[in-house]
């Protein structure tokens, strides 16, 4: 069963028992350390406060999903869940809670997988109608010593078609003592019949740094060394489970005989350095190919598999693109990788990053399936190399135009005898960018698309509609522009001619300008080179 040994999160680890050895056969870290209250869960808060505001008031759902990734804890929430609705408290005399004692019948019998009325089914061995049968006849019986019977259906979209419909009426009208508790990874196979019939509850992928954090308590109590980058590196491979950060990390603490370092992580994962990643990075930015293939040919001697080479670059790159694009710093992100990040950032334009990303994520698909992955890893870095040489279409455009911009389309003529204000648009263009600071974007978006200017001598505005845009319309933009401008306009639509939308103008444009790049020699060298390469569009608005 996938979820059956979803860890713990978030532990008070002081509070674990340490036995010796010979005490107990040796328990893997995911099940030592699953959670025993939903206090010890770490990234599902909504999950948590939703559910207990329901046991607060009383509105117990007659069936929950939990849905999430693998190892994120949703088997175990299930059985926190179980615990909830059935514990009675120290003494006895208490009723559903949030926070399970741990210390009643119940709650020690649900945490050790032997209450009578807590009923877990795998059903990906369980698939048929004749096993839901024997839950739908047993639910008719009263539960034997605990508040509900509860059933625990562990990977649930594995159940036959037959199976969920036979579930369905039992699902709409159970009886009052009974709760169903379904899991699943893929809840897109779950009918929505079913679905309607569950609360449902996404458990989210956890975090790295909390991932981190809690592999450095799980590591204290077991007393056992683990650097903090290492930690990291196993936080960033769980990709959000914590039960596998925790089978990692228990491998980890073998191969390490004590204490875990970062290069014996990386070398467990088959991972490159990360230092070494931005370097060979570097070089393929500036266009050194023996330097990169020199680099390239140690990590193969290193064991680095190329594939996991090209995703470390591929990170690299996305490190920089938040950068670029001011984002917030990853929490695992050392002061040396933002350095880095920070100054990728400023060397590289916007259309490089993304040229570099396509070709980078077309080299890990032709490494993937490539006889020969080094050879396939080399040839994507020469192609790097290649386009990093190449000049960006801004800079063919600036060479080719001589101005060192396009020009944007042009806008009509202002009327005879125009004497707009300093307060006032100068031009059409300029009217349309002064609706969109003042948040007024579908009438932007209108005024370029769909009309062509027929008048423009603010504050008068005359456009010819391309398409119907509402009796309403001009009104709406009138008032719109007095917002704007602080001006009263008089907008009109006519049927005169007028000259095409900015749109228009724009493709038009690009269609001119794209031919120009397509005839320079660079490019037609560099098409030849690479038969099946396109040339993006690209738009020259706001250039």
């Amino acid at each position: 069963m996938d979820d059956l040994e979803s860890p713990g999160l978030g532990l008070d680890l002081s509070e674990q028992p340490q036995q010796p050895a010979s005490a107990s056969p040796y328990r893997v870290l995911a099940r030592k350390y699953r959670p025993q209250t939903f206090a010890e869960l770490i990234g599902q808060d909504a999950m948590v406060t939703t559910l207990g505001n329901a046991i607060a008031r009383g509105r117990i759902a007659h069936a929950f999903l939990l849905t999430g990734v693998r190892g994120v804890g949703k088997t175990s929430t299930a059985r926190l869940i179980a615990k909830a609705l059935n514990c009675i408290g120290p003494d006895g005399q208490g009723g559903p809670t949030i926070s399970p004692c741990n210390v009643c019948e119940p709650c020690r019998a649900i945490a050790e997988g032997r209450h009578i009325d807590v009923i877990e089914m795998d059903a990906a061995s369980h698939t048929g109608i004749d096993d839901i049968r024997e839950i739908i006849d047993a639910v008719r019986y009263a539960s034997v010593s605990a508040r509900y019977k509860i059933y625990i259906i562990d990977e649930v979209h594995m159940l036959s078609k037959s199976a969920f419909n036979a579930l369905l009426k039992t699902l709409e009208e159970p009886p009052e003592h009974v709760k169903f508790l379904f899991a699943t990874t893929e809840v897109n196979k779950v009918p929505v019949t079913v679905l309607s019939r569950c609360q449902r509850f996404d458990l989210r992928r956890i975090p790295a740094e909390k991932l981190a954090a809690h592999f450095a308590q799980v590591s204290k109590a077991e007393g056992v060394e683990v650097e903090s980058e290492a930690l990291g590196m196993i936080a960033r491979a769980a990709e959000g489970s914590a039960r596998d950060g925790l089978s990692i990390l228990d491998q980890a603490i073998a191969h390490g005989a004590g204490a875990v370092t970062t290069s014996q992580v990386r070398e467990m994962l088959g991972l490159a350095d990360r230092g070494r990643i931005r370097r060979l990075l570097q070089l393929v930015l500036k266009g050194d190919a023996g330097a990169a293939l020199a680099e390239l040919d140690e990590t193969h001697e290193l064991g680095i598999d190329p594939t996991q080479l090209l995703r470390g670059l591929m990170e690299s790159l996305h490190g920089a693109t938040r950068a670029k694009a001011g984002a917030t710093i990853h929490a695992l992100q050392s002061a040396e990788e933002t350095e880095s990040a920070a100054e990728m950032a400023r060397q590289l334009s916007w259309g490089t990053i993304h040229r570099l990303w396509q070709m980078l994520l077309k080299g890990l698909q032709d490494v993937e399936v490539a006889p020969d992955p080094r050879e396939a890893a080399e040839m994507a870095l020469l192609r790097l190399i290649h386009a990093a040489e190449m000049p960006d279409p801004a800079s063919l455009l600036q060479r080719l135009s001589g101005e060192g911009a396009v020009a944007s389309p042009a806008a009509a003529p202002q009327g005879k005898g125009s004497t707009p204000t300093a307060q006032l648009p100068s031009d059409f263009p300029a009217l349309i960018a002064r609706l969109e600071q003042s948040g007024r974007h579908q009438l932007a978006v209108q005024l370029h698309d769909q009309v062509g200017l027929v008048r423009f001598e603010p504050p008068e505005l005359v456009v010819k509609p391309l398409r119907p845009l509402g009796s309403d319309w001009s009104r709406d933009l009138a008032a719109a522009l007095k917002a704007a401008t602080g001006a009263t306009w008089q907008v009109s639509l006519s049927d005169d001619s007028g000259a095409p939308s900015l749109l228009d103008q724009e493709k038009m444009a690009e269609q001119r300008v794209r031919a120009d790049v397509l005839a320079d020699p660079n490019v037609r060298a560099v098409m030849d080179a690479f038969p099946e390469s396109e040339l993006e569009s690209f738009s020259t608005r706001g250039s």
